[in-house]
């Protein structure tokens, strides 16, 4: 019997997304967070009980059956859904342009945290920005700090200015370079906190990552072609001291199994008090690293 009702377009969903071997099956309960997540994409409403008695319109199961079987493919949602919330934002997502992850909520809410102990003028920098969630989060919650994301990616540059502007966040700047090349001038030396989400992942496990990542996403936002996934933060690791103000923050978002070395390639760098952060699972997602403070330049 066909179905009829959302429940039933819901169940049936679920039972083809689990069966898809394109996804990565984290969670047990990926299918159904997935599909009730396009239904209620679908009906423009929250998925309450009288809503998922009703029964879905002729317009609303073709759009439904197209997502559902997109999602089948592999296409990461927020790319199915054109946007993604970060952090209360709703942002603007496309194709070539690295999809936002929650995991980086930690990485902004500790810029936020490191920016809101400095003193004067205060300027955040995202390196690698993608979409820009980490940029446009930390510039909508310090109002009065300068915010600049960066990446080597025109799309994604101009992704981050549509955003900016999507939001109203006048203070998001976003440019096109690689790593610091795009920043004005007249920042050297006077930033506040660096972030970076880096492309961290092995050159020779490029081919094991399942194919929502490996065939959905840029590869220049996967990896930076080295052999142990650091590359790109060794660099800005390097630069971080003409650019960074004393007691300037570098804050880099890694996979668990890279905790480690991240923590030795910042202290490599000349960066003290080299620390991490765990998420709410009691994971490392993020090290950090300071420049020597030479005077005053942070709140205590």
């Amino acid at each position: 019997m066909p179905a009829t009702t959302v429940t039933e377009h819901i169940d049936r969903a679920i039972r083809k997304i689990d069966k898809s071997t394109a996804i990565d099956h984290w969670d047990r309960n990926l299918g159904r967070y997935d599909a009730e997540e396009l239904m209620a994409e679908v009906l423009g409403r929250k998925l309450t009980p009288s809503v998922l008695d009703r029964v879905l319109d002729r317009t609303s199961k073709k759009r439904y059956a197209v997502m559902v079987a997109r999602r089948v493919g592999g296409e990461p949602i927020p790319r199915i859904k054109g946007h993604y919330a970060f952090r209360g934002l709703d942002l603007l997502v496309r194709d070539g342009v690295f999809v936002p992850r929650a995991s980086s909520e930690l990485l902004a809410e500790e810029a936020v945290k490191a920016l809101r102990r400095r003193r004067g003028e205060r300027v955040a920098v995202d390196v690698a920005t993608g979409a820009g969630p980490v940029a446009l989060a930390v510039a909508n919650e310090v109002r009065t700090a300068d915010v600049w994301g960066v990446d080597i990616s025109e799309d994604a540059a101009t992704l981050g200015k549509d955003n900016a502007r999507h939001l109203g966040l006048r203070n998001a700047h976003f440019r096109a370079g690689d790593l610091l090349d795009a920043l004005p001038r007249r920042l050297r030396g006077g930033i506040d906190v660096f972030t970076i989400h880096p492309p961290y992942v092995l050159r020779g496990d490029l081919m094991e990552l399942p194919k929502e990542i490996r065939e959905f996403e840029p590869l220049q936002s996967l990896t930076d072609g080295s052999d142990d996934g650091l590359g790109l933060v060794r660099r800005l690791a390097a630069e971080a001291h003409d650019w960074l103000k004393p007691g300037g923050v570098l804050l880099v978002e890694v996979g668990t199994y890279l905790s480690r070395r991240a923590q030795a390639t910042l202290r490599a760098a000349g960066l003290v008090d080299v620390s991490w952060t765990k998420d709410e699972l009691g994971v490392t997602r993020v090290v950090s690293g300071r420049t020597p403070r030479r005077n005053a330049h942070t709140a205590g």
